[in-house]
């Protein structure tokens, strides 16, 4: 589970047997958790136990890295 990101008390990862669906990342910050798509496009696919703000920033992040992100997937992946 390659983690990609601690920032702010968020932490970026993947799981490293799920290289069959789109590229994306979860985030966990404390028991709160989610997954976003990252490709197509930027997509929450859920967030659940973030506040409104946390979620706010989390999107934030996700436009500002989520081109390293891929990378790191396709690194990882070997793509």
């Amino acid at each position: 589970m390659p983690t990609l990101l601690l920032l702010y008390g968020f932490r970026f990862f993947f799981y490293s047997n799920e290289n069959k669906e789109p590229i994306y990342v979860h985030v966990t910050k404390g028991d709160a958790y989610g997954k976003i798509w990252l490709e197509p496009e930027i997509e929450i696919v859920y967030l659940k136990g973030f506040s409104s703000a946390e979620e706010k920033q989390i999107v934030s992040i996700i436009n500002d890295y989520s081109a390293e992100f891929k990378i790191k997937w396709n690194e990882y992946f070997k793509k």
